[in-house]
């Protein structure tokens, strides 16, 4: 890892060229999805065989070395960037609390003194939802996992069967709350379920309603407490299950009690995107936040525009940038066609940035 550490430094300089203007108390909350961030062996109960030497993906040392060697440049990459380490970076795609500390203790991001948060949670994959943190910036209080049900209160019509619905597996939602900077904030990491092999957004929608249910408590708890909903959704900002389940809104005007803003909303239609399909450019990787930190009267810490109109940044420099064959254009991947190409991920990061300015 120490020779991909040595490489970075002219990839960083150039970076640093280009850093946002980001007010000096700033910090920087953000999401990735580290598409398939296994170690090399099997974890009982998992459908990980694919992910060991002689599995599928022959996942040798080296490529998981090399992986998280991967994951680690981009993480001090976007440090480099905004003239700061993340705060807060919420994972989706990793297998155990193995890889993230290994992850932590990479060269590329040893001096950011990462701590993180994980549980391990029902998901045939074996894929769980994490939280890397510096704890002297963020102060955990409490952490916990939210399971998937159907117990429905609001009226969502499910596609399966009961029978379907009671061996339904998928990842929990993993919560994290605490102090950061003197404030209470609770972090919300999901990754919903996926849309392949037909999975409908009732799926999606339940999942928001899950989290949208579980924020409305934390607020009654903790009045003033400042939210952040992050992860993989499966869904554009725009659709059903983050509009109307999760109560999500394109502007902060146009909030109104117990809404969310969704500063990615604006993003995707104006033709951004932090992944790409058959084509088409999505942003699944959302971030929302709360009243309390979209529009705060108190001059307390708040969301900071990216720019004139966006309040949201999508981390997609050159290097995580497939150059060619079939996935040209669109985010450099682990695989292509079944093989190792030594990219990064199908995901672009997203993330914001909070502020007292």
């Amino acid at each position: 890892m120490k020779r991909s550490f040595f490489l970075l430094a002219g990839l960083l300089a150039l970076l640093a060229a280009c850093t946002p203007k980001i007010p000096d108390d700033a910090y920087v909350i953000g999401f990735y999805n580290v598409e398939n961030l296994f170690d090399t062996t099997h974890d009982r109960g998992k459908n990980d065989q694919a992910f060991t030497p002689d599995g599928e993906n022959r996942w040798t040392p080296d490529k998981y070395e090399k992986k998280l060697s991967n994951i680690a440049s981009v993480i001090r990459a976007m440090s480099q960037t905004n003239g700061r380490w993340h705060t807060i970076l919420g994972l989706a795609e990793v297998e155990n609390e193995h890889v993230l500390q290994d992850l932590v203790a990479c060269d590329e991001i040893a001096e950011a003194g990462y701590k993180f948060v994980h549980f391990e949670s029902p998901d045939v994959r074996g894929i769980d939802c994490a939280l890397l943190y510096r704890p002297g910036q963020f102060e955990v209080q409490e952490s916990r996992t939210i399971g998937y049900d159907f117990n429905t209160h609001s009226g969502i019509v499910f596609e399966k069967t009961p029978q379907e619905q009671a061996e339904f597996l998928t990842r929990d939602v993993l919560f994290v709350r605490g102090w950061l900077g003197g404030e209470m904030f609770g972090i919300y990491v999901a990754h919903y379920p996926s849309r392949i092999g037909g999975k409908g957004m009732d799926l999606r929608s339940r999942a928001s309603e899950i989290i949208y249910d579980d924020i409305r408590e934390q607020e009654q708890r903790h009045p003033g407490i400042k939210i952040v909903v992050m992860g993989d959704m499966n869904d554009n900002p725009e659709d059903e299950s983050l509009l109307t389940w999760l109560h999500s809104r394109e502007t902060i005007a146009q909030m109104q009690g117990g809404d969310l803003f969704s500063p990615f909303l604006r993003m995707h239609k104006d033709g951004f995107g932090s992944e790409e399909y058959h084509g088409e450019w999505n942003i699944f990787d959302c971030i929302f936040v709360n009243g309390a930190l979209a529009n705060p009267s108190d001059g307390s810490l708040r969301i900071q525009k990216s720019d004139d109109v966006h309040y949201g940044y999508i981390f997609n420099p050159p290097f995580l940038v497939q150059q060619d064959g079939p996935y040209a254009g669109t985010p450099f991947r682990t695989f292509s066609g079944g093989q190792f190409i030594e990219g990064y991920s199908d995901h672009y990061p997203t993330y914001i940035i909070v502020s007292k300015q």
